[in-house]
């Protein structure tokens, strides 16, 4: 086997695998190494969005979405860390690598109805930038499925995934309720069923895991090797450049560039202890993340020369998670958009509008720490929320509650009182705290936090539920409880490089040969998170632009 390539990408996410398709596609020859046994990295796990402004499938929905409106809201995010050039070159390519990406390969997207996460900041829209990968067959893979990361298990109902639109929650909420329902419900797990049966694993993929699907489907289409459980151990450097990489199967020789793809260093245990506010304090932290994520990338890259500075107020995507015993940990994503639920500090408090982003409401965790390093808090709400909705990784009615109350998943109260006590919080405060919130909430107003006020409060809330999706009285008990950590999506900050993803140094001088992409180069976001898909948006983008640049075709031009 010829260990020489033009180009080798370490690792295989979204930005690893775009930039190989990328690269493949303009005459290069390319291999992806993944160290891990199954392709696909943290995009496998995530909700497959990307945040694009301009494109295609969201102008049919908001003709009005402009690269200047874009512009001046990410410059209004991303403060003193905005960088022109790399905004400019994103807002350009976006559309175009969208485009390329749907005529050249089997990737391909829908539109969604996400508003940004701050739509009333300048530039901000209320529809049309994300876009959401397209649900997918994942047994057109062949033998290859079987080295597919699967999806998060807590966020599947026995390894099934639900398709993006919804539709498939709202028919298992009902199938007690409705024939329709039942039948659809009853229909959807005799299929996955089958499919479990014959291949042993659900194939009907959506969301990350269909991303991850299609992007591999199109490199093994291209000839694209990739090679898993195959770590970097080191680079192969020639004269100041980087020409290669040893692995533990031999050195492989890249002659245009080694690409670092390895998903940031959510899982770098030290790394992020010196780095995440509420670890620095003696807190703890629990990422959802694939565990191969332990900073390889961004450790190659330094011993390179290449510069990383933890400058972001907030380095890392947070996430509230909660640890389901037996199970890993579950990140709340929808509850606490829903009417009825609020969360509180073990002061008894409310500290933030619980139906801002996890990113946002994680930062308020950590803000709000109590007892040194703890950023934990409480999502309560009363019996008939939890019947409704679920709670955490309980799912609502038919589905009993014993489970998750007698692992200790859950906490129940008859009274607000008596849930305080089996949570650790003031009792005295809760009574006020809720006294307070229902005051304006029986009228769907949230006085102290004006949940509910923006079109992103409302998106993934109760459309049913008047006047205010959001906002609902934490009435009759008994009442339950979940426990929320701090965990995160991924990391924001890395390697320094161009805006085509050389790796550079302080000095500022691009290393020969060696590129990062993904969650190895620094977030154009600044350490915010302004919408649905800001992290897979520019990982794709950026990717597309590194494959052209190593291919001889800079930023501009046709697509």
């Amino acid at each position: 086997m010829d260990p020489s390539y033009d180009v080798l990408v370490i690792g295989s996410g979204a930005a690893g695998l775009a930039t190989a398709i990328t690269a493949k596609k303009h005459g290069l020859s390319v291999l992806v190494i993944e160290k891990e046994p199954v392709f696909g990295g943290t995009t496998a796990f995530s909700g497959g969005v990307l945040w694009v402004p301009g494109n295609r499938h969201g102008r049919a929905n908001n003709p009005g979405d402009t690269a200047e409106a874009a512009r001046s809201y990410l410059q209004a995010e991303t403060g003193n860390f905005y960088d022109p050039g790399a905004v400019d070159a994103y807002l350009e390519a976006g559309p175009k690598m969208l485009d390329w990406f749907e005529r050249e390969t089997e990737v391909k997207f829908v539109p969604t109805l996400y508003p940004d996460y701050h739509p009333t900041m300048p530039g901000g829209v209320d529809i049309g930038r994300s876009v959401l990968a397209a649900p997918f067959d994942s047994s057109s893979l062949g033998p290859n499925l079987k080295r597919l990361r699967p999806p998060l298990s807590t966020i599947t109902f026995m390894g099934m995934m639900f398709n993006s639109s919804n539709a498939d929650i709202k028919h298992f909420f009902n199938a007690t309720k409705s024939v329709v329902s039942f039948a659809y419900v009853t229909k959807r797990l005799a299929a996955h069923a089958a499919e479990v049966a014959r291949h042993g694993r659900g194939v009907q993929v959506t969301s990350g895991n269909a991303l991850a699907a299609r992007l591999a489907k199109s490199c093994f289409d291209l000839g694209i090797e990739i090679r898993t459980a195959a770590p970097a151990l080191r680079l192969v450097t020639e004269e100041g450049r980087v020409t290669g990489v040893e692995t533990p199967g031999g050195t492989l020789t890249a002659r245009k560039g080694v690409v670092l793809a390895c998903g940031g260093y959510a899982q770098d245990l030290a790394r992020r202890a010196g780095v995440y506010a509420h670890l620095k304090a003696g807190g703890q932290h629990f990422s959802p993340v694939p565990e191969g994520n332990t900073g390889d990338g961004i450790r190659l890259g330094e011993e390179a020369g290449g510069a990383f500075d933890a400058e972001f107020a907030q380095p890392a995507a947070w996430m509230p998670v909660s640890r389901v015993p037996g199970q890993g940990v579950f990140p709340h994503l929808l509850d606490r958009y829903k009417p009825g639920m609020i969360a509180v500090g073990t002061d008894g408090r409310r500290f933030t509008n619980e139906s801002e982003s996890y990113h946002d409401v994680g930062a308020a965790m950590v803000t709000n720490m109590r007892n040194g390093g703890d950023a934990s808090c409480w999502l309560i709400c009363d019996h008939r929320t939890i019947r409704k909705y679920g709670l955490g990784h309980a799912k609502p009615a038919p589905m009993p509650l014993w489970l998750w109350t007698h692992s200790g998943y859950l906490k129940k109260g008859r009274t607000l009182a008596d849930l305080a006590r089996a949570c650790g919080i003031d009792a005295a405060a809760l009574q006020e705290t809720v006294n307070r919130y229902n005051q304006g909430a029986v009228q769907g107003r949230d006085e102290e936090f004006h949940r509910g006020e923006t079109s992103f409060n409302r998106y993934l809330a109760d459309p049913d539920h008047k006047p205010n999706p959001c906002v609902a009285p934490v009435a009759r008990g008994p009442y339950y409880a979940v426990r929320l950590e701090m965990g995160d999506l991924g990391t924001f900050d890395g390697l320094k490089t161009t805006v085509q993803g050389q790796v550079v140094t302080r000095q500022g001088t691009a290393i020969p040969g060696l590129y990062a992409v993904g969650n190895d180069r620094a977030s154009i976001m600044g350490g915010n998170y302004p919408g649905a898909g800001i992290t897979l948006g520019p990982a794709m983008t950026f990717g597309w632009i590194t494959g052209r640049h190593l291919a001889g075709i800079e930023t501009g031009g046709k697509a």
